[in-house]
């Protein structure tokens, strides 16, 4: 019975690699490689996933979303992770102007190696975009290099084909927010990249990057959340701390800041009804904010609080 089991799996694997592999190939010779552009809010360079044309539609979908608002889009297969990064290096020398990097699977780990050559050349990436990325570490083992100035990771810790809880090198000192969908069973590995709501804010961000000073000068905290299945997904870009009045609570905050309760009471560890002592420090999820629009005081296309 043992042998039988392992000559099913054996014969599965000749029949699937090899189409694995024209997948890979055919998405390589499709995408075309996107020439040097000054548009203001830079370039974004799309990566999908294994049998991408299939499984990471996704990937197409944003990149006509932010084409259609003027943000110059590429989509790439996972194979040709280095030649676009070369000639996003080519295109940086030209055009030096903001860079983003969005990936899902096989996709989110090429996005972490895009930016760890860009790190080679002394280029910033202004933003990557890991979704559900692998973590068959043997096969991709790239972490957050430090060159990479905002990140965000939409993942599913308990999903076999994605999964990765993504760390940075020691000494990062960017943006950095995680968002475990675990809990949201409707959500799955084919379908994590097509999320509407995460599209809209993913292209108002991309949209502001222009406008956004990554460099604030406040303290960045690293954020994790395990977002609860009946939450709205809002993705911050990182905490920042703050510090309680006599009297306040999880809840006082949250009024304050505008988030939802169980953000402060998961980041904080501690329950709603807690009183804080004056000046007790605690973390609060932010969203960078644009610079303001001259001659206003109004701040540029600030995406709403959802909570």
């Amino acid at each position: 019975m043992v042998e039988q089991t392992r000559g099913i799996v054996r014969l599965i694997s000749r029949l699937v690699l090899p189409c694995i592999v024209l997948f890979a190939l055919f998405d390589f010779a499709a995408a075309g490689l996107p020439a040097a552009s000054a548009n203001s809010a830079g370039q974004v360079f799309l990566f999908r996933g294994i049998a991408g044309l299939i499984f990471s539609r996704g990937m197409d979908q944003l990149a006509e979303e932010l084409n259609q608002v003027g943000v110059t889009a590429s989509v790439h297969g996972f194979v040709a992770c280095s030649s676009v990064a070369e000639t996003a290096i080519r295109a940086y020398r030209q055009f030096p102007s903001p860079i983003t990097v969005v990936g899902h699977s096989a996709g989110g780990s090429c996005a972490l190696k895009f930016a760890e050559m860009l790190q080679a050349e002394n280029i910033p990436v202004s933003l990557v975009i890991t979704i559900d990325p692998t973590r068959f570490d043997q096969i991709f083992d790239y972490k957050l290099p430090l060159n990479v100035e905002r990140y965000i990771n939409v993942y599913q810790s308990d999903n076999i084909l994605g999964g990765r809880n993504v760390l940075p090198e020691r000494g990062f000192r960017g943006h950095y927010a995680s968002f475990d969908l675990s809990d949201h069973k409707e959500i799955n590995h084919i379908n994590i990249d097509k999320i509407e709501s995460v599209h809209e804010q993913l292209v108002a961000k991309i949209q502001q990057i222009a406008v956004t000073p990554a460099n604030d000068h406040g303290k960045r905290v690293p954020i994790h959340f395990d977002v609860p299945a009946d939450a709205l997904i809002e993705l911050w870009d990182s905490g920042m701390p703050a510090f309680a009045r006599a009297g306040d609570t999880m809840q006082t905050l949250a009024t304050i800041y505008h988030v939802p309760i169980w953000s402060l009471t998961q980041i904080n560890q501690m329950s709603d009804n807690v009183v804080l002592a004056k000046g007790q420090h605690v973390v609060v999820p932010r969203h960078l904010v644009p610079l303001a629009a001259p001659g206003t005081g109004a701040v540029l296309g600030r995406t709403p609080s959802m909570h």
